[in-house]
């Protein structure tokens, strides 16, 4: 998707109201693709598989939640996974323990890795992008993507293959 507005400031984005919300980069708010029934189903499992989880791994699942990149960057990604221990933010500025990110068909890849790359400048630990249609999972370091199959959890010994998660999918 394009960028829908010219120039505006962090004060005027934190006060603009837009469903689904929208990113904020450099000035520019950012539309984002959501809606679809395949990314709306990801979203929950996601969100529900680790919500579920959420004592017994020390962490919070939060779908959509603002993430603070950097001084003039506000991110929204699809899942976050958040430590307890974190101090609760309304805005989120201290780097979550991982993000996901599901496809939707409008997504390009030159807007996909500018995000990822945001997520990584901040210190997340797991980066994933998610394929719905063809359950294909892809983790982002050092600038790359790459095929991945399991998801680890930063800083602990949880693991879990994304094939466990795919099957919780009607």
């Amino acid at each position: 998707m394009a960028a829908i507005a010219p120039l505006i400031s962090v004060l005027e984005y934190l006060r603009t109201a837009s469903e689904p919300d929208c990113e904020f980069v450099a000035g520019v708010l950012e539309g984002r693709s959501v809606g679809e029934y395949d990314h709306s189903t990801w979203q929950m499992i996601l969100a529900g598989y680790f919500l579920a989880r959420e004592k017994e791994l020390g962490i919070l699942s939060r779908p959509e939640l603002r993430v603070q990149t950097g001084p003039d960057n506000f991110r929204i990604p699809d899942v976050a996974l958040l430590s307890r221990n974190a101090p609760r933010e309304q805005i989120i500025t201290n780097p979550p323990l991982a993000v996901f990110e599901i496809l939707s068909p409008e997504d390009t890849m030159t807007r996909m890795l500018d995000k990822l790359a945001d997520y990584e400048a901040m210190g997340i630990g797991a980066i994933w992008v998610i394929e719905p249609t063809k359950q294909l999972y892809f983790h982002y370091r050092n600038g790359q993507l790459a095929p991945g199959s399991v998801f680890e959890l930063p800083g602990s010994p949880f693991s879990v293959p994304f094939a466990e998660i795919a099957a919780l999918v009607d």
